[in-house]
């Protein structure tokens, strides 16, 4: 499982050689930051997954000050946070929107889509996005708050049970063709 990571994820020699990272050297190449195995991996991946839902750029941002707080897979979380994309992002958020309200065991708002993106230019649509995100309300910041805690601790444990279950599998091989 850790060959197959490794082959997808960055070389952290690669990056510390990066002129742009060298400033963060000390902190950011921490060797916990890089090493993987399955607690790491779980908890990057749970990170991945909560701060996956935090809106807007800054997903990967709050995905690496989790991992240097916690201690985690860096690549790996920050690969996780991926799962938001302009095309899962509205489905993700009527769900959010949906847990809300039935926490709050009512329909005061109705959903209404988010803003196209208009002639007028980034900023006025922008503009109209926060207005849009404002105006469906704790419904809305309540449900992505739960999802995001579900995920990840659904992704958390997910991840130790496939990763528990590849070492069980090839120790089984392993010891199957032994004579």
């Amino acid at each position: 499982m850790r060959r197959l990571l490794k082959r997808h994820l960055p070389d952290h020699a690669s990056l510390a050689a990066n002129r742009w990272l060298a400033p963060f050297g000390t902190t950011l190449f921490h060797p916990r930051l890089w090493h993987l195995n399955r607690h790491s991996a779980a908890g990057a991946v749970a990170v991945g997954l909560f701060c996956g839902l935090i809106p807007g750029p800054f997903q990967m941002l709050g995905a690496a000050i989790c991992c240097l707080l916690f201690r985690v897979n860096l690549p790996l979380a920050l690969l996780t946070t991926l799962y938001t994309n302009p095309l899962t992002i509205v489905p993700i958020y009527v769900v959010a929107f949906a847990i809300g309200e039935w926490i709050l065991g009512s329909s005061l708002t109705p959903f209404t889509q988010p803003p196209d993106w208009g002639s007028a230019g980034l900023l006025a649509w922008i503009g109209e996005l926060i207005h849009w995100f404002i105006g469906l309300g704790r419904p809305l910041a309540l449900g992505l708050i739960v999802l995001a805690f579900v995920l990840a601790l659904c992704g958390y444990l997910l991840t130790r049970l496939a990763w528990r279950s590849y070492l069980i599998h090839h120790w089984h091989k392993r010891h199957a063709h032994k004579p």
